[in-house]
């Protein structure tokens, strides 16, 4: 039976316990936020009575094997650092960390501990995303991977939620390096990273502010971002984060024979085989097949529906299931180090392009002095960076 803890009460916390009470042979044993308040309501909902504000408290009282942290990526680093220390193991919120530097040094804490840690990229477990990797692996591409694209949609909703955030300089989403983009691209980022080679030969980030934000008075915050990426390979990738396009988070994978889309937000999988038709077939026969996946995919979702498979947070307990079993059973980890790393290195060189002067004034001049770990060059002499 693995003993878990949560480190922060707040809403994200909240699917975690979901996913948690439905993988067998775990318990959640504590809950600890800096707000009192926020641990006792969560552990009323969820049936925990050890309720902690500070993290030092409930590793020794409780000893969790794993703890769940879901903070602000600020205090990432910190909080993953001391729970492995204190010999636990670790699952953080996405973004991972707020730098490469940072994610490197919780890995090699990690090892040199014994330890296993992961990221919350859950949209990489989704039904659609576990189809495609075994069709990826079985060979329906006819090859590597030769382009990749990457969408993801953030629908601001209410801009009065949004208001918390947009309005305020000293809000935490303002102040990552990233600012909006750090708090959510690392999703559409990662199902990237597992296509790409380690060594990127060129980044090119460009981005806005829509409209929408411009007419708020927001400030700084940019909400239209593309990239495009290419490894040493020449497999090349885009990425697209968009406020104004809805309801678009996909991942797109062209190979030499074959193609797929995954389409997360439909929770869907349509295969394309590139052949040729003679004379007018070329207008008739790809439509129709093209019908007959999305038939195909209506049929599985029903069926997975019945099967209690078909559910919101169905990637996240398969990540986090994934991750236990790779503890207890000594499974290969759900997500490979070096992709957690790669992801990292990414975001650092798009935010280097697109914040120049905000990075490079908020890197500590002895990051040593502050107990960081040491950061990274942001421009990697691996990246050809474009304008």
């Amino acid at each position: 039976m693995l003993r878990i803890g949560i480190v922060g009460c707040g809403k994200v916390a909240d699917q975690h316990v979901q996913a948690i009470h439905r993988i067998p042979d775990c318990e959640i044993v504590a809950l600890c936020d800096r707000e009192p308040l926020m641990a006792r309501q969560l552990g009323e909902r969820c049936g925990v009575s050890a309720c902690f504000s500070d993290l030092k408290e409930m590793l020794e009282a409780a000893r969790p094997d794993v703890v769940h942290i879901t903070t602000p990526p600020q205090s990432h680093y910190s909080l993953a650092a001391e729970c492995l220390n204190a010999g636990s193991h670790v699952y953080v919120e996405k973004p991972f960390t707020t730098t490469a530097g940072e994610a490197e040094s919780l890995i090699d804490l990690a090892e040199d501990r014994g330890l296993k840690i992961t990221v919350g990229h859950n949209y990489q477990f989704t039904l659609e995303m576990l189809e495609m990797r075994r069709l990826v692996k079985e060979g329906f591409l006819g090859g590597k991977p030769a382009h990749l694209e990457s969408y993801w949609s953030y629908d601001l909703g209410d801009l009065r939620y949004a208001s918390a955030f947009l309005s305020n300089r000293a809000h935490w989403v303002r102040q990552l390096p990233g600012q909006l983009f750090q708090n959510i691209i690392s999703h559409g980022i990662a199902k990237l990273t597992e296509f790409l080679d380690d060594e990127l030969v060129e980044i090119i980030a460009t981005a806005h502010q829509s409209e929408q934000l411009r007419s708020l008075g927001a400030g700084d915050v940019l909400d239209e971002l593309r990239v495009q990426i290419r490894d040493e390979n020449n497999t090349t990738a885009f990425f697209c984060f968009s406020t104004q396009v809805k309801r678009l988070n996909q991942l797109r994978i062209y190979g030499p024979a074959n193609s797929m889309i995954a389409d997360i937000i439909t929770g869907s999988l349509i295969r394309s085989t590139n052949r040729s038709y003679k004379s007018y077939l070329t207008y008739f026969v790809p439509p129709v097949k093209a019908a007959r996946e999305h038939l195909r995919n209506a049929r599985m979702n029903i069926l997975n529906f019945l099967r209690r498979r078909l559910y919101q947070d169905f990637g996240m307990k398969e990540l986090i299931e994934r991750f236990y079993n790779s503890i207890r059973l000594d499974d290969p980890l759900p997500i490979p180090y070096r992709e957690i790393i790669l992801t990292a290195r990414i975001m650092d060189e798009i935010f280097a392009q697109i914040y120049a002067e905000r990075i490079q004034s908020s890197i500590p001049t002895s990051p040593a002095a502050e107990g960081r770990p040491p950061q990274p060059s942001l421009a990697d002499p691996s990246l050809n960076r474009g304008g």
